[in-house]
C-alpha cells in the first residue's frame, strides 16, 4: 500500500508545471510514514518541505501544487494538507480491499521485494568455538542471526548463511589435551585435572570414543606427563601450566597421536553443533574452517596486501599493523616474533576472503564482548584496500533464564551450564526462537521459562499461533454447520466490511510488507515479532466482537476471506522468524 503511495507521489512530481521541473528529484524523494493518528489520515508525506527551497516555494504552496498533479486513483478517498506542508492520504476502502487481495493471491510469496536486488550478504552467526555443547547464549545468536538471514532474504538479497569454525589456535588445543586427560582416567591414572582445562561432563563420552578407537596406543603414565612443570593455579599461573601440558602431551605423543585425540574432540563436537542447531531450524550454506585460512594462503595474500600497502613494520622482533592509522585504538601484532600468525591476522584474513568472494556486505552478528573487534578489522579491511563499511557487526547481548520470577543459575564451578538442547526441550523450538528475538538485540534478554510454556494470552508466542489456528477452527466450523465458502463471492462482497474492527484488521494486513523491509533494513526481528503481536491483537479483538459464520452468505464469505488474509500473513510472519504456525491448538 504504502509504495502504491510513493508511485502517486512520484508521477505528481513528475508532472509539476515547467518553472518547477528543475527540482532534483530521486526515486527514494518521496519519504511516505504510516500516521500515528488515522485522524490525519493513514500516510503522511513531506516531499513539499524536503523540496520547497529548490523550489523557492513555500512548502505549503509546493504541497498544493503536488497535490494538484495527483493522478486520479480509487486506492485513495481524499489527500489534505497539513500543518506545514505535510500530504495526507486517506486511503479508500477498495485500496485495502485491493492489498487483501494481493495477499491472497500472492500467498507464501506476499512480503517479499526487492529493496536489496543484486545485492550479495554474508551473515556470520554463532561460531562459537567447537569446544562443547552451545549454550542458551549461543541460542540468542542462533535465532537472531537465522531470521535475520530470513528476513534480508525476504526484502530481496542475496543471502549466504556461514558458520565460522574456530578448529585453530590454543582453546582448540586445550579441548584436545583435556579429551586425552579424560581419556587416561579411563585407563585408571589420577592426577589432579588441570584448572584451566575443560571441565565439563561432556569430555567423559568422547573420551569414550577415543578409548575405542585408540585402545591403549596413547596412554601415557600421570607422573610422566606432569614431572616437572611449572605450578598450577592457585600457586601458580593457569595458563603457563596448562600450555606446559599441552606440550608435553605433545612430545609424549608425536604430532600424529596428538592430532588423533584434537580431530576425534573438533568432530564430535561440532557434529553435535550441526546436530543441535540443525533441530532449532537453524541452517547454513557454509561451514567455513579457520585452518583453512592457512593451508589455502588466504592469510599469507592478506599479509601480503598489508605490506604491499606500505602499513606493515617490524619492531621488537614481531611484525605490526599500523591500525591507529585507520582508526583503531593501538596497532596490532600480525606475526609475533616466534613467525607464527596472529588471531587478527586470521581474522582480516577471512574477512578478506569474504569480499574476494563478491559479497556486498558482511554481516557479523557477534557477543557483547567483542566491541573493540569492529574498529580493529574495519581497519585491517581499509587498510587492504576495501571499504570500511562493508562491514557490520552486530552484537548480542546477554541472556538471563527466569523461572516462576526465580533466577536461574546459568552454570557451576564444574564447567556445567545450561544447553541450548536442554532450552529447547524446555520451552520448545518455537518458543525458544520466538522469546530469543522479542528485543533488540543489543538489549538484554531476561526469557521467563514459565510464561514461554503457558497456554495464555500473556505468552506471545501462543497468542500469535493461536490468531492462526483460530482461523483453521472457524474454517471446520463452517464445513461443520454445512456452509460453502464461495471465495469469488467473498472477494465481490469485501465492501460490507464495513466494523471499526474489519477496518482496523485490514489496515494492519496491509501493513506486512513494510515491516518485512524495515526489520531487514534496521536488522530489528524484534519490530516483526511486535508486529505480529499487534496483527493478532486486532484478530482476536474483532473475534470476540462479531459472528464470521452468519446467515447472510456476502457477509460471511468477505469476513472469512479477511480473516484468511491475516492467518496468511501471520504464517508468513512467523515463517520468518522459523516458528510454527499449527492449525490446532
Amino acid at each position: 500500500m504504502k509504495y502504491l503511495i510513493e508511485n502517486l507521489v512520484r508521477d505528481a512530481l513528475a508532472a509539476l508545471p515547467d518553472e518547477l521541473r528543475s527540482l532534483d528529484i530521486t526515486p527514494g524523494s518521496a519519504t511516505i510514514e504510516r500516521t500515528r493518528d488515522t485522524t490525519h489520515g493513514d500516510f503522511a508525506c513531506n516531499i513539499a518541505m524536503q523540496l520547497a527551497k529548490a523550489a523557492k516555494r513555500k512548502p505549503r504552496e509546493l504541497a498544493q501544487a503536488i497535490v494538484a498533479a495527483l493522478p486520479a486513483s480509487d486506492l485513495v478517498a481524499k489527500v489534505e494538507i497539513a500543518g506545514p506542508g505535510f500530504i495526507n492520504f486517506f486511503v479508500s476502502p477498495a485500496g485495502y480491499h485491493q492489498e487483501l487481495l494481493r495477499v491472497l493471491d500472492e500467498g507464501a510469496a506476499y512480503g517479499r521485494s526487492r529493496m536489496g536486488a543484486g545485492q550479495r550478504v554474508i551473515v556470520e552467526f554463532v561460531s562459537a568455538n567447537p569446544t562443547g555443547p552451545l549454550h542458551v547464549g549461543h541460542g540468542r545468536h542462533a535465532a537472531f542471526g537465522a531470521t535475520l538471514a530470513n528476513l534480508l532474504d525476504a526484502a530481496g538479497y542475496s543471502v549466504h548463511r556461514e558458520y565460522y569454525i574456530n578448529d585453530a589456535g590454543r582453546q582448540m588445543e586445550i579441548l584436545a589435551a583435556s579429551v586425552w586427560l579424560r581419556y587416561l582416567e579411563c585407563f585408571g591414572e589420577q592426577f589432579p585435572f588441570p584448572s584451566n582445562g575443560y571441565r565439563g561432563d561432556y569430555l567423559h563420552p568422547i573420551a569414550g570414543k577415543l578409548v575405542e578407537v585408540a585402545g591403549r596406543t596413547l596412554v601415557r603414565p600421570a607422573a610422566e606427563i606432569f614431572r616437572d612443570l611449572p605450578p598450577d593455579a592457585p600457586a601458580g599461573d593457569k595458563d603457563t601450566y596448562i600450555d606446559a601440558v599441552i606440550e608435553r602431551a605433545k612430545a609424549l605423543l608425536g604430532e600424529d597421536g596428538f592430532r588423533q585425540a584434537f580431530k576425534l574432540a573438533l568432530d564430535d563436537i561440532l557434529a553435535d553443533i550441526r546436530q543441535d542447531l540443525e533441530e532449532f531450524g537453524v541452517r547454513y550454506d557454509e561451514w567455513f574452517s579457520e585452518r583453512s585460512l592457512a593451508t589455502n594462503g588466504a592469510i599469507d595474500r592478506a599479509l601480503e596486501r598489508l605490506r604491499k600497502n606500505g602499513v606493515v613494520y617490524e619492531k621488537d622482533g614481531a611484525q605490526w599493523f599500523r591500525a591507529t592509522d585507520f582508526g583503531d585504538e593501538k596497532d596490532r601484532v600480525v606475526v609475533r616474533e616466534n613467525g607464527l600468525k596472529t588471531y587478527f591476522a586470521s581474522d582480516i584474513a577471512y574477512h578478506l576472503q569474504k569480499r574476494e568472494r563478491g559479497f556486498d556486505k558482511l554481516v557479523d552478528v557477534l557477543g557483547a564482548d567483542h566491541h573493540g573487534y569492529i574498529a580493529r578489522v574495519r581497519a585491517g579491511l581499509v587498510a587492504m584496500g576495501e571499504p570500511g563499511d562493508s562491514l557490520e557487526v552486530r552484537l548480542v547481548q546477554f541472556v538471563t533464564l527466569y523461572r516462576g520470577g526465580e533466577k536461574v543459575q546459568m552454570s557451576t564451578r564444574s564447567g556445567e551450564f545450561i544447553t541450548l538442547r536442554e532450552l529447547r526441550r524446555e520451552v520448545g523450538n518455537d518458543a525458544a526462537r520466538f522469546f530469543y528475538v522479542m528485543r533488540s538485540n543489543d538489549q538484554h534478554l531476561d526469557f521467563d521459562l514459565q510464561l514461554a510454556t503457558s497456554h495464555s494470552n500473556e505468552n506471545p508466542v501462543y497468542y500469535i499461533q493461536y490468531a492462526h489456528a483460530r482461523v483453521c477452527s472457524v474454517l471446520r466450523q463452517m464445513r461443520e454447520k454445512g456452509f460453502e465458502y464461495d471465495a469469488a463471492r467473498g472477494r465481490a462482497a469485501l465492501a460490507r466490511l464495513t466494523e471499526s474492527h474489519e477496518q482496523a484488521l485490514l489496515a494492519s494486513i496491509s501493513r506486512f510488507p513494510e515491516v518485512v523491509e524495515m526489520a531487514a533494513e534496521l536488522r530489528a526481528p524484534h519490530a516483526l515479532v511486535h508486529y505480529l503481536r499487534e496483527v493478532a491483537n486486532d484478530f482476536h479483538t474483532y473475534y470476540n466482537a462479531h459472528q464470521f459464520l452468519v446467515d447472510d452468505a456476502e457477509l460471511r464469505d468477505a469476513r472469512v476471506t479477511l480473516v484468511q488474509g491475516m492467518r496468511q500473513v501471520v504464517r508468513n510472519g512467523l515463517g520468518l522468524l522459523g516458528v510454527s504456525a499449527p492449525e490446532a491448538m
